[in-house]
């Protein structure tokens, strides 16, 4: 596995691929690597002449009083587990040579960045968005791997995607969960003993919600109802910034539920914010 920590580094290496007609599979990360990272990169590899995968912690979407400082950094295990995946490229570039002195471009989509997370992490997405575009124009890839935990980030990209023209074909993939059903996460890692175990109320409520409209349920507040009595029963949550049905699309809540529906969930435990999703259809 070729270790860059260059952009124009970078940006050499995969214009000689391409130029060559190999395509290139992508997955960005900000390390501290799981299984869900994992299955990105298979499925890239299935997909791909080659494969590359960024670790990035990126300052920009923190906001002053998140937990930019201990986010969990561990890069000579992600260096293993990425070279047991014969992953081709690891891109690990440092903060300065991806912002350096003067940096004040910023990436943002309207209306669809202030919904959902976007109402409780000001600035979140447009931290996102911006280093994603830059990734994706120093790497250039024919495809990018995203998991669907991330749903509004993959909204969100997917559309800056088409309206700045780049010519990458986005991949999103199904959430990977623990064996009791918690959506792995590198922040999974600040949980205690008893905030694990109470973890798994998220995906409680998105399964019995699921449940109900496969049986029939088209309330949309009625569904909400499911999801906010179970996340009740949770004494050691500690917020619930949301529980609802939400449009696939627009991200918008839904009243009456006629097709596919989002069913998504944000909520803490301690200072701990988990997020979880199920796409549903009656």
């Amino acid at each position: 596995m070729e270790i860059i920590r260059i952009p124009r580094i970078m940006r050499e290496a995969s214009r000689e691929y391409l130029v060559r007609g190999r395509t290139l599979g992508f997955v960005p990360t900000m390390g501290a690597l799981h299984e869900g990272h994992l299955s990105l990169v298979r499925m890239s590899k299935e997909e791909n002449a080659i494969t590359a995968v960024s670790i990035f912690v990126n300052p920009l979407q923190f906001g002053p009083s998140e937990d930019f400082s201990r986010y969990p950094r561990t890069v000579d295990e992600d260096i293993e587990k990425l070279r047991n995946e014969d992953v081709d490229i690891l891109f690990l570039p440092a903060e300065t040579l991806m912002y350096p002195e003067g940096f004040a471009t910023v990436v943002e989509v309207k209306e669809l960045s202030e919904k959902m997370c976007g109402r409780y992490r000001p600035g979140h997405f447009r931290g996102v968005l911006t280093v994603v575009a830059k990734l994706l124009i120093i790497l250039r890839p024919t495809r990018a791997y995203f998991g669907q935990k991330d749903y509004q980030q993959t909204v969100l990209i997917r559309k800056m995607t088409k309206d700045l023209g780049l010519d990458v074909e986005i991949i999103v993939c199904p959430t990977i969960r623990e064996h009791d059903g918690l959506a792995m996460s590198s922040r999974n890692a600040y949980l205690g003993k008893e905030q694990r175990a109470a973890a798994t109320t998220l995906y409680r409520a998105l399964s019995q919600a699921s449940a109900a409209v496969k049986a029939g349920a088209r309330s949309g507040e009625a569904v909400r109802a499911i999801m906010q009595a179970e996340l009740s029963k949770e004494a050691l949550l500690t917020g619930i910034d949301y529980a609802s049905v939400f449009s696939p699309e627009t991200l918008e809540e839904t009243p009456e539920i006629a097709g596919k529906v989002l069913l998504a969930i944000a909520a803490r435990l301690g200072s701990t914010r988990l997020i979880d999703n199920m796409l549903v259809a009656p």
